[in-house]
Protein backbone atom coordinates (compact mmCIF):
# COMPACT_ATOMS: atom_id res chain seq x y z
CA UNK A 1 0.00 0.00 0.00
CA UNK A 2 1.11 3.26 -0.76
CA UNK A 3 1.75 5.96 1.39
CA UNK A 4 1.48 9.74 0.29
CA UNK A 5 2.92 12.24 2.84
CA UNK A 6 2.80 15.38 0.59
CA UNK A 7 4.03 18.87 0.50
CA UNK A 8 3.91 19.51 4.13
CA UNK A 9 5.38 22.73 5.51
CA UNK A 10 4.90 22.05 9.30
CA UNK A 11 6.93 21.81 12.71
CA UNK A 12 6.73 18.57 12.83
CA UNK A 13 7.58 15.86 10.47
CA UNK A 14 6.24 12.52 9.65
CA UNK A 15 9.28 9.94 10.89
CA UNK A 16 9.49 6.31 8.66
CA UNK A 17 10.19 3.05 10.15
CA UNK A 18 9.45 4.60 13.68
CA UNK A 19 10.01 1.73 16.47
CA UNK A 20 6.94 1.62 18.19
CA UNK A 21 8.65 -0.35 21.23
CA UNK A 22 9.57 3.69 22.23
CA UNK A 23 5.71 4.50 22.28
CA UNK A 24 4.38 1.61 24.06
CA UNK A 25 4.31 1.12 28.19
CA UNK A 26 5.24 -2.61 27.16
CA UNK A 27 7.98 -1.50 25.44
CA UNK A 28 7.62 -3.87 22.79
CA UNK A 29 6.91 -3.65 18.98
CA UNK A 30 8.23 -3.36 15.65
CA UNK A 31 8.50 -0.45 12.98
CA UNK A 32 5.87 1.51 11.79
CA UNK A 33 6.06 2.61 8.34
CA UNK A 34 4.95 6.37 9.31
CA UNK A 35 4.57 7.87 12.58
CA UNK A 36 2.84 11.38 13.30
CA UNK A 37 3.08 13.44 16.49
CA UNK A 38 0.86 16.89 15.59
CA UNK A 39 1.16 19.62 17.95
CA UNK A 40 -2.11 21.55 16.94
CA UNK A 41 -5.29 20.44 16.22
CA UNK A 42 -4.60 22.73 12.47
CA UNK A 43 -1.51 20.52 11.65
CA UNK A 44 -3.31 17.66 12.28
CA UNK A 45 -6.37 18.25 10.09
CA UNK A 46 -4.25 19.85 7.35
CA UNK A 47 -1.93 16.33 7.89
CA UNK A 48 -4.90 14.02 7.26
CA UNK A 49 -6.04 16.26 4.41
CA UNK A 50 -3.14 14.86 2.36
CA UNK A 51 -3.32 11.36 3.02
CA UNK A 52 -4.10 8.56 0.67
CA UNK A 53 -7.69 8.12 1.57
CA UNK A 54 -6.62 4.12 1.18
CA UNK A 55 -3.69 4.25 4.12
CA UNK A 56 -4.65 2.39 7.47
CA UNK A 57 -4.58 5.29 10.07
CA UNK A 58 -3.35 4.20 14.22
CA UNK A 59 -3.85 5.89 16.67
CA UNK A 60 -1.77 5.96 19.67
CA UNK A 61 -2.05 8.07 23.08
CA UNK A 62 0.73 6.82 25.91
CA UNK A 63 0.59 3.32 24.25
CA UNK A 64 -0.89 2.11 27.86
CA UNK A 65 -3.46 -0.42 26.51
CA UNK A 66 -1.85 -1.70 22.65
CA UNK A 67 0.40 -4.84 22.19
CA UNK A 68 2.37 -4.15 18.38
CA UNK A 69 3.74 -7.26 17.22
CA UNK A 70 7.25 -7.46 16.47
CA UNK A 71 6.64 -7.09 12.49
CA UNK A 72 5.47 -3.41 12.91
CA UNK A 73 2.14 -1.67 11.27
CA UNK A 74 1.81 -1.03 7.81
CA UNK A 75 0.18 2.54 7.75
CA UNK A 76 0.16 5.67 9.82
CA UNK A 77 0.36 5.84 13.75
CA UNK A 78 -0.69 8.93 14.77
CA UNK A 79 0.44 9.88 18.62
CA UNK A 80 -1.87 12.39 20.20
CA UNK A 81 0.57 12.70 22.98
CA UNK A 82 2.30 16.28 22.13
CA UNK A 83 -1.22 17.70 20.98
CA UNK A 84 -2.57 20.85 23.56
CA UNK A 85 -3.81 19.71 26.53
CA UNK A 86 -6.84 21.45 27.71
CA UNK A 87 -8.95 21.14 30.69
CA UNK A 88 -11.74 23.99 30.58
CA UNK A 89 -14.37 24.24 33.14
CA UNK A 90 -17.49 25.26 31.24
CA UNK A 91 -19.73 25.48 33.73
CA UNK A 92 -20.33 24.28 37.28
CA UNK A 93 -20.64 20.98 36.61
CA UNK A 94 -19.20 20.84 32.91
CA UNK A 95 -15.28 20.16 31.84
CA UNK A 96 -13.89 20.46 28.49
CA UNK A 97 -11.16 17.47 28.05
CA UNK A 98 -9.11 17.53 25.31
CA UNK A 99 -7.83 13.74 24.04
CA UNK A 100 -3.89 13.96 24.88
CA UNK A 101 -4.95 15.04 28.84
CA UNK A 102 -3.54 12.10 31.12
CA UNK A 103 -6.38 10.58 33.03
CA UNK A 104 -4.64 11.17 36.24
CA UNK A 105 -3.95 14.77 35.22
CA UNK A 106 -8.12 15.40 34.85
CA UNK A 107 -8.68 13.17 38.03
CA UNK A 108 -6.52 16.15 40.12
CA UNK A 109 -8.17 18.86 38.18
CA UNK A 110 -11.85 18.03 38.61
CA UNK A 111 -11.32 17.40 42.39
CA UNK A 112 -10.01 20.22 43.11
CA UNK A 113 -12.92 21.95 40.95
CA UNK A 114 -15.07 20.07 43.88
CA UNK A 115 -16.12 17.30 41.32
CA UNK A 116 -15.21 14.28 43.29
CA UNK A 117 -17.19 11.88 40.97
CA UNK A 118 -14.08 12.57 38.23
CA UNK A 119 -11.67 10.84 40.81
CA UNK A 120 -12.09 7.33 39.53
CA UNK A 121 -10.13 9.05 36.50
CA UNK A 122 -6.66 8.57 38.68
CA UNK A 123 -7.09 4.64 38.27
CA UNK A 124 -6.56 4.97 34.18
CA UNK A 125 -2.98 4.73 33.31
CA UNK A 126 -3.72 6.42 29.46
CA UNK A 127 -4.89 9.37 28.10
CA UNK A 128 -8.24 10.66 27.86
CA UNK A 129 -8.48 10.01 24.15
CA UNK A 130 -7.57 6.40 24.45
CA UNK A 131 -10.34 6.49 27.54
CA UNK A 132 -12.72 7.14 25.41
CA UNK A 133 -12.16 4.77 22.57
CA UNK A 134 -12.42 2.10 25.04
CA UNK A 135 -14.77 3.19 28.36
CA UNK A 136 -12.33 2.71 30.38
CA UNK A 137 -13.04 2.44 34.28
CA UNK A 138 -11.01 1.93 37.33
CA UNK A 139 -12.63 2.14 40.61
CA UNK A 140 -16.47 1.66 39.94
CA UNK A 141 -16.80 4.45 37.07
CA UNK A 142 -16.69 4.24 33.71
CA UNK A 143 -15.70 7.57 30.97
CA UNK A 144 -18.92 7.19 28.81
CA UNK A 145 -20.92 7.50 32.22
CA UNK A 146 -19.66 11.39 32.52
CA UNK A 147 -19.92 12.15 28.60
CA UNK A 148 -22.41 14.69 27.17
CA UNK A 149 -20.82 15.69 23.78
CA UNK A 150 -17.76 14.35 21.99
CA UNK A 151 -15.50 16.14 19.62
CA UNK A 152 -13.99 14.02 16.18
CA UNK A 153 -12.20 14.37 13.37
CA UNK A 154 -12.34 11.89 10.15
CA UNK A 155 -9.84 10.52 7.72
CA UNK A 156 -10.30 14.15 5.08
CA UNK A 157 -9.34 16.14 8.75
CA UNK A 158 -12.76 17.34 9.24
CA UNK A 159 -14.03 18.01 13.01
CA UNK A 160 -17.02 16.93 14.15
CA UNK A 161 -19.03 17.07 17.39
CA UNK A 162 -21.09 13.81 18.07
CA UNK A 163 -23.80 13.07 20.97
CA UNK A 164 -23.73 9.91 22.78
CA UNK A 165 -26.56 8.86 20.77
CA UNK A 166 -24.06 8.41 18.22
CA UNK A 167 -22.27 5.85 19.92
CA UNK A 168 -22.45 2.35 20.99
CA UNK A 169 -21.13 1.83 24.60
CA UNK A 170 -21.02 -0.75 26.58
CA UNK A 171 -18.24 -2.70 29.13
CA UNK A 172 -14.21 -1.83 27.72
CA UNK A 173 -16.36 -1.07 24.47
CA UNK A 174 -17.05 2.03 21.92
CA UNK A 175 -18.08 1.79 18.80
CA UNK A 176 -19.09 4.64 16.54
CA UNK A 177 -18.77 6.31 12.88
CA UNK A 178 -16.28 4.69 10.88
CA UNK A 179 -12.75 6.51 10.31
CA UNK A 180 -13.53 8.74 12.86
CA UNK A 181 -10.77 9.69 15.78
CA UNK A 182 -11.54 11.51 19.31
CA UNK A 183 -10.14 14.82 20.03
CA UNK A 184 -12.11 15.34 22.68
CA UNK A 185 -15.52 15.87 25.27
CA UNK A 186 -17.85 17.73 27.06
CA UNK A 187 -18.07 15.85 30.36
CA UNK A 188 -20.75 16.27 33.20
CA UNK A 189 -20.10 15.44 36.58
CA UNK A 190 -21.68 15.89 39.95
CA UNK A 191 -20.29 18.17 42.68
CA UNK A 192 -19.22 17.01 46.11
CA UNK A 193 -18.13 20.22 48.12
CA UNK A 194 -16.25 17.50 50.65
CA UNK A 195 -14.11 16.22 47.76
CA UNK A 196 -10.16 16.56 48.49
CA UNK A 197 -7.25 15.63 46.84
CA UNK A 198 -7.01 12.74 49.58
CA UNK A 199 -9.55 11.10 47.69
CA UNK A 200 -7.11 10.65 45.14
CA UNK A 201 -3.92 9.71 47.03
CA UNK A 202 -6.49 6.68 48.99
CA UNK A 203 -7.50 5.49 45.69
CA UNK A 204 -3.42 5.41 44.07
CA UNK A 205 -2.40 3.94 47.55
CA UNK A 206 -4.77 1.05 47.34
CA UNK A 207 -3.52 0.59 42.97
CA UNK A 208 -0.13 0.97 44.32
CA UNK A 209 -0.75 -2.02 47.17
CA UNK A 210 -2.67 -4.49 44.56
CA UNK A 211 -0.61 -3.34 41.14
CA UNK A 212 2.39 -4.18 39.78
CA UNK A 213 3.08 -0.46 38.73
CA UNK A 214 6.42 1.12 37.80
CA UNK A 215 6.69 -2.49 35.83
CA UNK A 216 6.76 -2.66 32.18
CA UNK A 217 3.05 -3.57 31.13
CA UNK A 218 -0.34 -2.48 29.34
CA UNK A 219 -2.22 -2.71 32.99
CA UNK A 220 -5.17 -5.33 32.33
CA UNK A 221 -4.85 -7.90 29.52
CA UNK A 222 -8.03 -9.04 30.08
CA UNK A 223 -11.72 -7.98 30.32
CA UNK A 224 -13.60 -8.98 33.72
CA UNK A 225 -15.92 -11.55 33.16
CA UNK A 226 -19.77 -11.02 34.18
CA UNK A 227 -19.83 -11.77 38.03
CA UNK A 228 -16.27 -12.24 38.53
CA UNK A 229 -12.80 -11.05 37.60
CA UNK A 230 -9.88 -11.86 35.32
CA UNK A 231 -7.41 -11.98 38.03
CA UNK A 232 -9.07 -13.84 40.40
CA UNK A 233 -9.50 -17.02 37.57
CA UNK A 234 -6.05 -16.50 36.31
CA UNK A 235 -4.95 -16.88 39.77
CA UNK A 236 -6.99 -19.98 40.55
CA UNK A 237 -5.52 -21.39 37.55
CA UNK A 238 -1.99 -21.61 39.24
CA UNK A 239 -0.47 -19.32 36.71
CA UNK A 240 1.04 -16.53 38.37
CA UNK A 241 4.38 -16.25 37.36
CA UNK A 242 3.91 -18.36 34.49
CA UNK A 243 6.61 -17.11 32.07
CA UNK A 244 7.42 -17.51 28.14
CA UNK A 245 10.52 -15.50 27.50
CA UNK A 246 10.74 -12.49 29.35
CA UNK A 247 7.11 -12.29 29.45
CA UNK A 248 5.69 -13.17 33.12
CA UNK A 249 2.24 -13.22 34.65
CA UNK A 250 2.68 -10.24 37.71
CA UNK A 251 2.74 -12.24 41.03
CA UNK A 252 0.94 -8.95 42.41
CA UNK A 253 -1.88 -8.53 39.91
CA UNK A 254 -2.26 -11.87 37.68
CA UNK A 255 -4.34 -9.85 34.78
CA UNK A 256 -0.97 -7.69 34.34
CA UNK A 257 1.64 -9.69 31.93
CA UNK A 258 5.50 -8.09 32.55
CA UNK A 259 7.80 -7.43 30.25
CA UNK A 260 10.38 -8.18 32.53
CA UNK A 261 13.47 -6.97 29.98
CA UNK A 262 13.55 -8.15 26.26
CA UNK A 263 10.01 -9.61 26.24
CA UNK A 264 9.31 -9.96 22.57
CA UNK A 265 5.15 -9.36 21.22
CA UNK A 266 5.08 -12.68 20.41
CA UNK A 267 6.23 -13.70 24.17
CA UNK A 268 3.11 -11.73 25.19
CA UNK A 269 0.60 -13.16 22.74
CA UNK A 270 1.87 -16.91 23.73
CA UNK A 271 1.41 -15.96 27.04
CA UNK A 272 -2.00 -14.72 26.63
CA UNK A 273 -2.97 -17.63 24.71
CA UNK A 274 -1.29 -20.06 27.26
CA UNK A 275 -3.78 -17.96 30.48
CA UNK A 276 -6.79 -18.57 28.14
CA UNK A 277 -6.40 -21.88 27.60
CA UNK A 278 -5.71 -22.68 31.04
CA UNK A 279 -8.33 -20.78 32.40
CA UNK A 280 -11.18 -21.97 30.06
CA UNK A 281 -10.13 -25.26 30.98
CA UNK A 282 -10.12 -24.96 34.84
CA UNK A 283 -13.59 -23.08 34.99
CA UNK A 284 -14.74 -22.70 31.27
CA UNK A 285 -14.37 -19.08 31.32
CA UNK A 286 -13.49 -17.61 27.81
CA UNK A 287 -11.18 -14.82 28.60
CA UNK A 288 -11.78 -12.03 26.62
CA UNK A 289 -9.36 -9.42 25.54
CA UNK A 290 -8.67 -5.79 27.11
CA UNK A 291 -5.32 -5.09 25.18
CA UNK A 292 -5.87 -3.93 21.75
CA UNK A 293 -3.37 -6.00 19.48
CA UNK A 294 -1.92 -4.30 16.43
CA UNK A 295 0.50 -4.84 13.43
CA UNK A 296 2.10 -8.14 12.31
CA UNK A 297 3.93 -11.15 13.37
CA UNK A 298 6.95 -11.56 11.78
CA UNK A 299 7.53 -14.32 8.97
Amino acid sequence: MSIMIGNINKTTQPLRDEPMSAHTSWRIGGLADLFYQPVCMEELSRFLAEQDPKINIYWVGLGSNILVRDGGIRGLVICTRHLPKKIERISECQVKVSAGVPCTSLARKCVRWKLGSAAFFAGIPGTFGGALAMNAGAFGGETWDFVDTVETINRSGEMHSRTVADFKVGYRSVSGPIDEWYLGALLEFETDNNADLSSISELMQNRSSTQPLGKRSCGSVFRNPRDGFAAQLIEAAGLKGARIGDAVVSEKHANFIINNGSASADDVERLIRLIRQRVEADCGVILELEVQILGEKLP
